[in-house]
């Protein structure tokens, strides 16, 4: 991950340069390693670099060998070395994973990033043709924004951040995952179009448990890529605690063949990635590295240091007090570029952890987002009326999730300068679990089905007493908890009272005007949203937020907490 911006046929692009440094300087917490820009004609192109994979020579923006076509991005290739070979006649600079985007651009022109597999928002100017190209993954794990300013309306911008555009823009929005922009049409348009996408097709694909398990290792086994010290960030819930486990079993065969293929028979240093034979070359720690947060003795802390000891992770436990947290809600939500009240209380624990990582000599780790959409595993959806029902909200859930916890897992970490990648976001992982019959799904606490089993099915290894199991009974069925509840319950709870102090009855019943419809329903989203427009003044940029919630026809309360959920088993009344 990285951090971009891009000016593109800007009128006084010369004039403009030391202000698009400055703006670009607004996103170095992305990529503190080091900077670079470009300008070509009336189009500049700036990075801000966070060095993961090719560390020698993968500064940005890249150019062709013959100078046309320059590359900034942010994010991570993972099948870059299978399109190296696809073109062995390009005369490739560097051991970015990066690099390869050009001679897709060259021969695909905007269909290149249908053929990547990874987690990107780049740009691409064709010095030849004046024009700009401008892509986001399927899905939005790489934040990137698009503006416009009616004072220079012939010039499009782009960048990692909102906080870049917002002094110059006055039309903002967040760039649409799975989509690319061509500045010779002016339009964005989709390249990713699998069949899930549509909400009222309802998925019929027999279940495959063996299926589910071998793509999860795969999709964890393609984000293990790097040359840097690497972790995971451990909750000690199912979607974390797998990954977890998954990891350590991966690095634990990756090491095992390290000192063999890091270097070619010239002694060159080898590509990092993935192989045609699927096998990981990396580099990093012998033993995986865990990391936990939360408050003292908090659920999550006691079920990580369970999955920590039973996987051998070198485990980090960490904890904040809630006066740390509220201390930092202002630097969150200057981050997060949100109001929304899920985000905030999840991101908080989050953005304080990333900095401890960092701290350590970390720079990337594996998170486990994506999970609960994929799965229907947010309790809410035990009152879905209908298998049918649960599947269009899923897939709701899964399109929307670069508003939320996409959005979340990626400006918390980068904060700080810490990549998180994401397994289950995997697209093979997704073409294979969103297309699965959504009644193999359903939550039947009857039936003993609770959320998320088929996933956790995939990985109980009790039928077969040869195999080495991925986790303990008690956390591989363990209820889910929503990671802003399993830090400690008092961190809700606190976030809450101190709304209810600092805003007043008479606030609360006085909206701002300039909010219109999108009117607060608490006083901790009331809060959320004034320390939001202290920050952002700008009234383009709420647009570009969503808020949270359960699905109210379900009979669902408000509060996004899990604890309001009907099957808690710590459920509280609304």
């Amino acid at each position: 991950m990285c951090g971009i911006f891009a000016a593109f046929k800007h009128e006084n692009v010369q004039e403009f340069k030391p202000r698009a440094l400055q703006l670009s300087k607004r996103v170095r917490h992305r990529g503190p390693d080091w900077s670079g820009n470009i300008v070509r004609n009336t189009t500049i192109l700036a990075h801000e670099r966070l060095a993961i994979v090719g560390l020698d020579s993968g500064a940005q923006p890249i150019t062709s060998p013959c100078g046309d076509y320059i590359l900034t991005v942010n994010g991570e290739i993972y099948n870059h070395i299978k399109i190296r070979e696809q073109f062995p006649d390009y005369q490739f600079k560097t051991l970015s994973d990066c690099e390869p985007i050009i001679p897709l651009y060259q021969k695909y022109d905007t269909d290149a990033p249908s053929h990547l597999d990874g987690m990107f928002a780049w740009c691409l100017y064709d010095a030849k043709r004046d024009r700009i190209v401008a892509a986001r993954d399927p899905i939005g794990i790489t934040t990137m924004y698009m503006g416009r300013s009616s004072i220079s309306p012939k010039t499009v911008f782009f960048a990692s951040e909102l906080k870049c555009l917002t002094d110059d823009c006055d039309d903002i929005i967040a760039f649409p995952p799975g989509h690319v922009y061509d500045s010779e049409t002016d339009k964005i348009t989709r390249y990713y179009n699998p069949d899930w996408l549509d909400e009222d097709r309802i998925a019929s694909t027999p279940l495959d448990l063996t299926a589910i398990r071998t793509t999860l290792e795969t999709a964890v086994r393609k984000r293990l890529m790097a040359e840097v010290p690497y972790g995971v960030l451990l909750s000690g819930g199912l979607d974390s605690s797998l990954i977890a486990s998954i990891a350590s079993r991966e690095t634990e065969k990756a090491n095992a063949k390290l000192n063999v293929d890091e270097y070619d028979a010239e002694g060159a240093k080898n590509l990092a990635g993935i192989d045609d034979a699927g096998n990981l070359h990396a580099g990093g720690w012998s033993r995986l590295h865990s990391f936990a947060i939360g408050l003292p003795n908090a659920p999550d802390l006691q079920a990580a240091r369970k999955v920590a000891k039973f996987i051998g992770s070198i485990h980090h436990e960490h904890t904040f007090t809630l006066e740390e947290g509220l201390d930092a809600l202002d630097d969150v939500i200057y981050h997060l570029e949100t109001y929304d009240v899920t985000t905030i209380r999840a991101s908080t624990p989050m953005f304080l952890l990333s900095r401890k990582i960092k701290a350590q000599g970390v720079k990337m780790v594996l998170s486990g987002e994506g999970s609960d959409e994929i799965f229907g595993g947010y309790l809410y959806f035990a009152q879905a009326p209908s298998a049918a029902e649960f599947h269009t909200e899923s897939v709701k859930r899964v399109k929307n999730l670069h508003l939320a916890d996409c959005l979340r897992a990626n400006k918390s970490t980068m904060a700080w300068g810490l990549e998180a990648r994401v397994p289950f976001l995997d697209r093979d992982f997704l073409d294979l679990c969103m297309n699965i019959d959504p009644a193999e799904k359903m939550i039947d606490q009857k039936a003993g089905k609770i959320e998320k089993y088929i996933l956790r099915k995939a990985f109980d290894t009790s039928d077969d007493p040869a195999a080495k199991p991925y986790l303990p009974d008690e956390i591989l069925w363990r209820q889910k908890e929503q990671f802003s509840d399993g830090v400690g319950y008092s961190w809700i709870d606190g976030l809450k009272d101190t709304a209810e102090r600092v805003i007043s009855d008479e606030m609360f019943a006085n909206p701002k005007p300039h909010w219109g419809n999108d009117i607060p329903t608490t006083k901790e989203a009331y809060w959320y949203r004034l320390k939001f427009d202290a920050l952002y003044p700008q009234a383009t940029v709420a647009s570009t937020v969503m808020r949270w919630i359960p699905k109210a026809d379900w009979g669902c309360a408000e509060d996004p907490s899990g604890r309001f959920a009907k099957i808690h088993e710590q459920h509280v009344d609304a």
